[in-house]
């Protein structure tokens, strides 16, 4: 059989319609075209795709199933390695990972690794109403700090192994990152509230509105609690501002509060009470996907005009090409290789009652150009000297990255951190406390769900391992 040389395209509303709702931009495959991409596959003996997959999913395993229509036994292939099958068929970077490996991907277009996988994890959670079995207690206990994708993988490892784990989230929606941070548009919360859901079948329990380091410490786990191991994946919910003038005035957000008061708190509801700034024209500062996530919701709470703002150039933009080519399609401004050094506001010194004063009109920016490649090999960006400009806007959001939270270093008595507050582990993921193991963001700082998962995976067999021989 002929090899079909590009990817089945993946259904998508019209640009021209999405950009006015918060519905799920790509619709899924269908049965057919599943099949069709399936089909694609090689089978190649050294599974190189599974090398490039941070949580080792059996890949050209769960596609043979997909072939043979066996869509049930597809994701029991997957579960095998992945708690959260749906969530990282939508939001993976499969594009750098697992498809950058396949072979097929030599002279043609990769199989849809990605979009295979939420296939599958669709088509189980619209037709398998069974729940998982809960396994067999082993006896002991373990304690989760957050509840985002590395906690809730750690969890689920752990549950299936017959542990008694509890999440702890600070938040009064399970889900971390995953409810907070990702748009409604790219991740329903209903994908992911299905998921934990089946992680509670299994037998985790999930404590909200808990805050490790205030309503809680880690010694109070261990020592009271009894607690055998904890595993901190507590995330990096702490943004970085550029340090120009003009941040602290009104209408300038982090991204971090601009998609949390968005997706968590309902903001785009017609009837909610989270006020957050609506229509106008907003700047998003960054070239992430946060930035893309942050962009793409100000267009759709009736931003007249968008603009992203990124001190490097196209190819230098660290989003997901499709997400940039999917923000391009509905209309964002991509004022490129422009770096804010100022944001501007109203301020009527002669009436300080005035209700326009302090409220932000507009930034300054200079252009850039790309100099010498930096120590990660992407080219430095240097100013041009006489180049600034004013762009007239209303909103300011930053999406310049986040740090780890503080919190648990600051209450936590022997945990080491780096000098970016990134918790330190070892390559088990292991802290500097006997039985305490980190993972994720809390980590690496800003960085990827499955490669949180990765580290939440590790560390749940490491702490398996621990108590074994405890």
């Amino acid at each position: 059989m002929a090899v079909v040389p590009k990817k089945n395209e993946m259904p998508t509303q019209a640009p021209e319609v999405r950009a006015h709702n918060f519905e799920e931009v790509a619709t899924g495959y269908p049965v057919e075209i599943a099949v069709a991409e399936a089909n694609r596959c090689l089978n190649c003996p050294k599974k190189p795709c599974v090398n490039g997959c941070p949580v080792n999913i059996n890949i050209p395993g769960f596609i043979t199933k997909i072939k043979e229509q066996d869509f049930e036994g597809a994701y029991q292939i997957i579960s095998m390695d992945s708690s959260l099958p749906a969530v990282c068929g939508r939001v993976c970077p499969q594009e750098t990972q697992c498809e950058s490996l396949c072979t097929l991907g030599v002279k043609f277009e990769p199989v849809g690794i990605g979009r295979l996988e939420r296939f599958v994890a669709d088509y189980h959670n619209a037709n398998c109403k069974d729940a998982p079995v809960k396994p067999e207690s082993n006896g002991h206990k373990v304690a989760i700090v957050g509840s985002g994708p590395s906690g809730l993988t750690c969890a689920g490892d752990l549950a299936k192994l017959g542990y008694d784990v509890t999440v702890y989230e600070a938040f009064h929606v399970a889900g971390g990152v995953l409810v907070y941070g990702i748009p409604e548009f790219r991740l329903p919360k209903s994908i992911v509230a299905k998921e934990i859901e089946t992680l509670k079948a299994l037998g985790v329990k999930v404590e909200t509105n808990v805050v490790i380091g205030k309503t809680l410490t880690i010694d109070e786990l261990i020592d009271e609690m009894g607690f055998e191991a904890v595993f901190v994946g507590s995330g990096a919910g702490l943004p970085n501002f550029m340090n120009i003038p003009g941040e602290s005035l009104k209408g300038v957000y982090s991204a971090n509060e601009f998609l949390t008061r968005t997706n968590l708190m309902k903001a785009y509801r017609d009837n909610t009470t989270t006020p957050i700034m609506k229509g106008g024209k907003v700047a998003v500062v960054g070239g992430g996907n946060v930035a893309m996530d942050a962009a793409r919701t100000a267009l759709r709470l009736g931003a007249e005009h968008v603009y992203i703002v990124y001190r490097r150039s196209l190819e230098e933009l660290p989003a997901r090409k499709e997400e940039v080519e999917h923000a391009m399609e509905e209309g964002i401004d991509f004022k490129l290789l422009n770096n804010p050094v100022e944001v501007l506001g109203y301020n009527n010194p002669e009436d300080p009652r005035d209700p326009k004063n302090g409220f932000v009109t507009g930034i300054r920016c200079i252009q850039m150009e790309l100099g010498e490649p930096d120590a990660k090999g992407r080219r430095r960006p240097v100013a041009i000297p006489g180049s600034e400009f004013e762009m007239d806007v209303d909103t300011v959001v930053i999406a310049i990255g986040t740090s780890p939270n503080p919190l648990i270093k600051s209450t936590t008595e022997g945990l080491e951190v780096n000098k970016y507050g990134g918790i330190i582990v070892n390559e088990d993921g292991l802290t500097s406390r006997t039985g305490v193991y980190a993972g994720g963001d809390a980590v690496t700082g800003a960085a990827t769900v499955i490669t949180a998962m990765g580290a939440g995976k590790t560390a749940a067999k490491a702490i398996d391992e621990y108590i074994k021989n405890k």
